[in-house]
Order: C-alpha cells, then sequence, then structure tokens
C-alpha cells in the first residue's frame, strides 16, 4: 500500500487525535464532552461514509479528479463521457472493501478498486475550511472541509 502523505499542520495528527498526556482523549467541540479515541474515529468514520453517500452534492465538501482520471472518462459533454462519470461516482458512494490493508485506522477514508479496467484509489483528507491548512478537528463539521480525491493509483 502506498505511503500517506503527513500532516498538513501542527495540532492534531491525521486522524484527528491530540495526545493529552498519555491519553487519546480530545473534547468534543459541539457537545463539550470528551470523545475516546474509539468515539472518534466512529464520528470521523460516520462523516466520511456521508460525504461518499451525498458524493453528486457535498455541500461544503468537495470531490476532486486528477488529470488521469478525468482522461478515463473522457469528455462529459458526450453522453458516454456523462455515464462513465456517473458509474465512477456511484462505484465510491457504494465502495465497501474496506479492512485492514486500506483502512487500518477505520476512519473510512481510503479506497482501492477497479474502473474500466483501470485500479484507482479515493481518499478523504480533512482541511480547515479555507482550504489552507489541516482541520483542527476532523469530527467537528463546523470547523472542517473533507476533500474526496479520486486517482489512478500510478498518480498517488
Amino acid at each position: 500500500m502506498p505511503q500517506r502523505s503527513g500532516r498538513l499542520s501542527e495540532g492534531p495528527d491525521r486522524r484527528g487525535l491530540t495526545q493529552l498526556g498519555k491519553s487519546n482523549v480530545m473534547a468534543d467541540p459541539q457537545n463539550d464532552k470528551a470523545l475516546s479515541a474509539d468515539q472518534r474515529v466512529a464520528t470521523i468514520a460516520r462523516l466520511n461514509d456521508a460525504l461518499r453517500q451525498s458524493i453528486h452534492n457535498p455541500g461544503v465538501n468537495q470531490v476532486v479528479m486528477t488529470a488521469g482520471v478525468a482522461d478515463l472518462i473522457g469528455d462529459t459533454s458526450l453522453f458516454r463521457g456523462f455515464q462513465r462519470r456517473a458509474e465512477l461516482m456511484r462505484a465510491v458512494r457504494d465502495y465497501d472493501a474496506f479492512g485492514p490493508d486500506v483502512d487500518p485506522h477505520g476512519e473510512r477514508d481510503f479506497g482501492r478498486f477497479e474502473f474500466a479496467g483501470e485500479p484507482l484509489y479515493w481518499k478523504i483528507d480533512y482541511y480547515d475550511r479555507a482550504l489552507t491548512y489541516g482541520s483542527p478537528d476532523p469530527t467537528d463539521p463546523d470547523v472542517t472541509t473533507r476533500v474526496l480525491t479520486l486517482l489512478l493509483t500510478h498518480e498517488y
């Protein structure tokens, strides 16, 4: 499996965990109570699943693709390209092959699949609302913009 990139900014690690002494507990800004590491992972996974389920209307979140994926789909002004794009989005929306090799942290933020005979990845990154830095808290949708990227495996 390819190596994932490092953190975008200081603060929480890519799973949104900040070390407070020896425990992985962080306050939930919406509820003002502490979340365990398992609760944080479950919340992040739920928000990631929600993005994939609303992939055609992501709200403040974004869905992007690389030039290689765009070439694979073809001209979306033609029916064939439009149909292929819809099939691709459906494949990501319906993806359920999560396991320790593609989802070691349980956040459901990465997937590997084949489309039109090509191996692809999709991944979700967490940014602040300005898309400048990493999100200060990926469990809080009020401060986080999720970006789902579709890419060919050799583009990673």
